[in-house]
């Protein structure tokens, strides 16, 4: 199986990339217990390098998740059940706080009730999944198969609120590819968390 991870941030310019390597995946993230993951443990699995041309393979057959229509402060969980997603621990929100700008239209997704804790399970197994991250702490988005077992996983270094010190700017993106993903987290080790413009592709 060949993955593939990486960040991108108008602050930090191009592309750059993460690759995850056994000992990376088996020291994951402790999962809340909301999740109920398993306690299951990646084998180790050769990486395949992120390139552009690897990257427009799943492109035209990827979904864009668009916000706009979710009324402020809705509970969201099967709203977008046809284009084959299910959300858990999310709310839509037209952020008030200018530390959390969307980037695009006025909706994001913010991690709640539980802080900082957005999943996603997918109705068929993806194999790209991103969306565009502002935290108020290090940020972990973390990919997991039809056993729960973690296949892939990147992180947000630091927090990257808008006015705010952080090398990184609001809104980077977060993505990676792996084979056979069912469910994602987008993990805030209990910082506040907005995500916006998601998208996947089979």
């Amino acid at each position: 199986m060949a993955e593939s991870l990486g960040f991108r941030s108008q602050k930090s310019g191009p592309w750059k990339q993460s690759q995850a390597s056994s000992a990376d995946l088996a020291t994951s993230v402790a999962v809340p217990e909301l999740l109920e993951r398993s306690p299951g443990v990646a084998s180790p699995l050769p990486i395949q390098p992120w390139s552009e041309a690897s990257l427009a393979v799943v492109q035209p057959r990827q979904r864009y998740l668009d916000l706009e229509d979710l009324p402020g402060f809705e509970v969201v969980r099967d709203q977008f059940q046809s284009q084959g997603v299910i959300f858990n621990n999310a709310i839509a929100l037209c952020p008030s706080n200018p530390a959390f700008p969307p980037r695009s239209g006025k909706n994001v997704l913010m991690g709640a009730p539980k802080n900082g804790l957005i999943e996603a399970r997918f109705l068929y197994p993806m194999s790209v999944v991103g969306g565009f991250v502002t935290s108020s702490r290090r940020t972990v988005l973390s990919a997991y198969d039809a056993d729960d077992r973690l296949i892939a996983e990147v992180e947000l270094a630091e927090a990257n609120l808008a006015n705010s010190t952080s090398s990184l700017s609001p809104n980077t993106e977060l993505y990676l590819t792996a084979k056979n993903i069912h469910r994602v987290i987008f993990y805030a080790f209990g910082g506040h968390l907005t995500v916006d413009d998601i998208s996947f592709g089979d």
